[in-house]
């Protein structure tokens, strides 16, 4: 301050002072926490639903805007939240694999996951419970879970919400975001909202050679096409492959769970991984997973909820063949006595749902 007294004598110095003086007080500010010299005016977000598809349905307390996509695609993108700094949630759900990882278990920073990673694709559509048992209700609430597993990143919530707090550039997204006041507001919820926001985004629903088809603009090979009947039980004179029971249009996946003859057991209690039913407390729904979208399936392999298929011609061989016994399989699991041609003509009609637009689309890629 005694050199600014000097300069203040300075005429020609006078301007400067106060630019100076008012960048001082901006740093004191921040050293305190005080975030509101960042202006907060949040746009809307509206997301692009495709025709037919279910509507967005978004809490009121998080609907979507401009800034909290953009901070929830930062944090999705950084391993920040990991106890090592190694791991981010992309680590788990990369873009190029439709936002899986292309393993059977994923990788943590204490070893493997005990079940597949899940495509994210549409995820903000589907209801009934989120993870392959359903266990959380809301993608907020599924954000907040890998901080703090284990394996996955083996954190804790109270180190993240400091590492967030002491970020250099953090405490201005949040603050654009949400329109907090002081950093010590930022907190996991906050962080669980902006990533379920920016995950929300991450649709397909257009560009697959499959809505190409339903929309009237091509049409399928025959064996595309023989396949697309079977898939959904169109021809009385093909075989119905009993697929779209659980894979419904326009989502291709279902909001409910199935035990789908992975396990062999003689009794329920008796079911290796029981699955929903450690959720429920439920023993009809032990063994029972949830149907996933098959939207860019051809990406998301290793297949089911343990990755225990690497192709998808072992995944339709375990279907045709009724899979293993269960006293709660699927009804809809059974021998389906499929010829070679045909499977293949279903697996022909699987790779039209592949949409390369959902994997090249910068919206979703890393901002870093």
């Amino acid at each position: 301050m005694v050199v600014q007294l000097r300069l203040i004598l300075s005429y020609g110095w006078c301007t400067i002072l106060i630019v100076g003086f008012a960048a001082c007080h901006d740093s004191i500010d921040q050293q305190e926490g005080d975030l509101t010299y960042i202006a907060y005016h949040p746009v809307p977000y509206v997301l692009d639903i495709p025709p037919g598809f279910p509507a967005l349905e978004q809490p009121p307390d998080n609907l979507m805007t401009v800034d909290g996509i953009q901070l929830g695609r930062k944090l999705f993108y950084d391993p920040i939240f990991s106890i090592d700094s190694t791991v981010s949630c992309s680590s788990c759900h990369q873009q190029k694999y439709s936002f899986t990882d292309g393993l059977a278990q994923s990788n943590g920073v204490a070893g493997k996951t005990p079940r597949s990673s899940m495509n994210l694709v549409n995820v903000g559509l589907t209801y009934h419970g989120i993870f392959w048992d359903g266990r959380v209700a809301s993608l907020e609430e599924q954000s907040l879970l890998p901080i703090e597993d284990p394996i996955e990143m083996a954190n804790t919530w109270e180190n993240v919400e400091q590492r967030l707090r002491n970020h250099p550039v953090y405490p201005g997204d949040f603050r654009r975001a949400f329109g907090i006041e002081n950093v010590e507001q930022i907190d996991r919820n906050l962080a669980a909202k902006a990533v379920s926001q920016f995950v929300r985004t991450i649709t397909s629903g257009t560009e697959s050679k499959y809505d190409r088809f339903i929309r009237g603009e091509i049409f399928l090979e025959e064996n595309e096409y023989n396949g697309y009947l079977m898939f959904f039980n169109l021809d009385p004179n093909l075989p119905d492959a009993q697929c779209g029971h659980c894979h419904n249009a326009p989502l291709l996946a279902t909001n409910d769970y199935f035990n789908n003859g992975l396990q062999e057991a003689a009794d329920l209690e008796s079911i290796p991984d029981k699955g929903r039913g450690l959720i429920t407390g439920d023993p009809i729904d032990n063994g029972k997973f949830k149907a996933p979208t098959l939207r860019n399936i051809t990406l998301t392999g290793p297949y089911m909820h343990d990755g225990r298929f690497k192709s998808l011609p072992e995944v339709l061989d375990h279907y045709a063949s009724g899979g293993k016994s269960s006293p709660n399989k699927s009804t809809f699991m059974f021998n389906l006595f499929l010829t070679e041609s045909e499977k293949a003509d279903i697996i022909a009609f699987l790779l039209t749902l592949t949409d390369s637009s959902t994997l090249t689309n910068p919206a979703y890629k890393s901002p870093f």
